[in-house]
């Protein structure tokens, strides 16, 4: 299983707009991707292309996630997303 560690860029955190932009790319790939605050443990990581997971996170400014992805292409897909996530949405 890959794994990507990731810190949330935006100011208001992972809600809204950037937890839009970022649950419709991870529902593009060809991936279960999993989401997670770092430190949780692995099997309580959600739906990372579940808007209502992202929310329900509670992801602030500053904060790590982890990424999981299983399967061809997961370490590249993973890098993507956490590109999404290190990015402010909200400063664009």
């Amino acid at each position: 299983m890959a794994e990507r560690k990731a810190t949330v860029a935006s100011r208001v955190g992972l809600h809204a707009r950037p937890a839009s932009i970022f649950a419709e790319a991870a529902g593009e790939l060809p991936l279960e991707v999993t989401i997670a605050m770092d430190g949780e443990p692995a099997e309580e990581a959600m739906d990372a292309s579940s808007i209502l997971s992202l929310m329900s996170l509670g992801a602030s400014h500053g904060d790590v996630i982890v990424l999981r992805a299983e399967g061809d292409g997961a370490e590249d897909a993973l890098e993507s997303l956490a590109r999404i996530i290190e990015t402010d949405h909200d400063a664009e």
